[in-house]
């Protein structure tokens, strides 16, 4: 292997349909023949809140575009189009201008498809031209009126990495059971603080690992868009009732009001059964949930069935404007904290570990 400094590329991505899978190995070389070839390991980040990457572990078991469609599928069904998502009822997106809410589109069920099946803003992959890694969009296409999305992913090849710091921060959450907190919010102080450190180590081209410790239980992190009824109302009621959102047959028990209660739970247990299951066929792992966790999945859904990470990496870049390292962030992009079980002390740890790319 060479002594070639780590370079970078930004790649534009025009997905074929809504939910689309991309290689973009074949991007890299169409646009620098011979550069996977020149790197030990190759990073790829995504730009985007509803479209990312799967960890390599995961899609090694997955193998090829059919497998990760099967794997999305079970997480689709969860989160079908067009439900009952405060996220995309635009009256209430005060946020959006009138011309806005107008082309904005309804994509409430790609965030959580995202969220939920443990896509990722930021990969790492062993660098090859012979191998594929698949990009994956989720709302590649607006259901709503068919306009195509233009998507932007950074891959950086690189040899090396060396850890140059690591620290704990300590971020506030609320007394309430099921919260969220963007680490993104300027009143958190988090992003000057990791501004602040990369320009202490004279990092700029690296990455930065957000970690919650062992001890930091009923709790994830995610990066996606932290738009308040998305995260407080949306994401909640999955975190409340992971089929909150599903379209079950339990629904013809109205017909009966007295057997709701009972027939409910059966269906529920029974969709969640058969959705986790078809997640671990399709991954190739054999072991049945069925008898071992399925009540504590009713229980604790995101610990047992959302795939709801511990650890985020966002990239460190160069920027071209002071020559300084940067995190590279899409402009909906935040890491978040997430929880469905309070903590007494009102604070959870995060781990921060900065490495530098040689």
């Amino acid at each position: 292997m060479t002594t070639t400094a780590p370079h970078t590329l930004t790649l534009q991505l025009q997905p074929q349909q809504r939910i689309d899978v991309i290689d973009v190995n074949k991007h890299v070389e169409a646009h620098a023949d011979g550069f996977l070839e020149t790197y030990a390991h190759a990073l790829y980040c995504s730009h985007h809140t509803t479209a990312g990457f799967l960890e390599e572990t995961i899609c090694k078991r997955l193998e090829c575009r059919d497998g990760i469609h099967d794997f999305l599928e079970p997480f689709q069904e969860i989160f079908p189009f067009g439900a009952d998502y405060q996220h995309d009822q635009m009256h209430r997106r005060t946020e959006l201008s009138p011309e806005q809410r107008k082309t904005e589109p309804r994509n409430a069920d790609s965030h959580l498809t995202f969220i939920g099946s443990g896509l990722e803003n930021c990969v790492t992959y062993p660098s090859s031209p012979q191998r594929p890694v698949f990009f994956i969009d989720l709302d590649g296409i607006n259901k709503d009126n068919a306009a195509v999305r233009n998507r932007r992913a950074t891959v950086i090849g690189y040899n090396t990495e060396e850890v140059v710091h690591e620290t704990t921060i300590s971020v506030p959450v609320s007394q309430h059971p099921i919260d969220s907190v963007s680490l993104r919010d300027p009143r958190l102080g988090v992003f000057d603080e990791l501004h602040e450190l990369i320009a202490a180590h004279d990092i700029t081209q690296g990455r930065v690992t957000l970690a919650l410790p062992r001890d930091e239980q009923h709790a994830g992190l995610t990066v996606n868009e932290y738009e308040t009824l998305l995260m407080k109302e949306d994401l909640a009621r999955v975190l409340r009732d992971p089929l909150r959102f599903m379209a079950r047959k339990g629904r013809s028990a109205l017909r009966d009001p007295r057997s709701v209660p009972d027939k409910m739970k059966n269906y529920a247990k029974y969709d969640l059964v058969r959705l986790v299951n078809r997640v671990l066929d399709t991954l190739g792992l054999s072991e049945s949930l069925v008898e071992r966790v399925i009540d504590r999945c009713m229980a604790f859904p995101a610990e047992r069935f959302l795939r709801m990470k511990r650890r985020v990496n966002l990239l460190v870049n160069e920027d071209p404007a002071n020559g300084e390292g940067t995190i590279v962030q899409g402009r909906y992009q935040s890491p978040i904290l997430v929880q469905w079980r309070n903590e007494t002390a009102q604070a959870r740890e995060v781990t921060v570990r900065l490495t530098r790319f040689a």
